[in-house]
């Protein structure tokens, strides 16, 4: 049986401890305030996306483009973003939202094509909170997201990517106005 040997300690010897006042009066700023977390720029016009910026709130802007996603025959498929999460966490961040679209008729037709492209679906939209409170709404056009595949899947993929275009900015207009 191992017993430790006294006169060969390794332990460091103890430390006064702090007083609990002076631990607390240290501590307390580093557990009230949330992390500070700069946001980036505003969502600004950029090669690939169509963005609108709107006077609306984030949260307001939100439920429109849900309201005009519905109203335009689409479905809200997906909803992803990291501001509830990092909230949790006790870091507060500007809204950011992707949205996920796309309905069972489009879904078909295009698989009839082409396998492959229904990766790019569904069709994102990203609303974003910007520094002075509104909220931008941006997508990439269905034409661009699906026009990696229309050398195989030909004409057809190119036209119903324009029909979603225009389903698109039906919706974004109906959600920004």
């Amino acid at each position: 049986m191992f017993r430790p040997n006294p006169a060969r300690s390794t332990r460091a010897p103890r430390r006064p401890a702090l007083p609990t006042s002076l631990l607390a009066l240290v501590l307390a700023p580093a557990l009230t305030l949330a992390p500070a977390v700069h946001a980036g720029p505003d969502m600004a016009p950029r090669a690939g996306f169509a963005v609108m910026a709107t006077d609306k709130e984030y949260d307001t802007l939100l439920a429109d483009l849900s309201a005009a996603v519905k109203a335009n025959g689409m479905g809200l498929v997906t909803q992803a973003g990291p501001t509830e999460a990092a909230a949790a966490r006790g870091i507060e961040i500007p809204g950011n939202r992707v949205v996920g679209v796309f309905n069972n008729d489009f879904a078909v037709r295009i698989l009839a094509l082409s396998t492959a492209a229904m990766i790019e679906a569904p069709v994102r939209f990203y609303v974003t909170e910007n520094a002075d409170g509104t909220a931008t709404l941006s997508w990439k056009p269905p034409s661009q997201v699906f026009a990696p595949y229309v050398d195989e899947a030909g004409p057809e993929l190119e036209a119903l990517a324009a029909e979603l275009d225009g389903r698109f900015e039906a919706i974004a207009a109906s959600a920004v106005d």
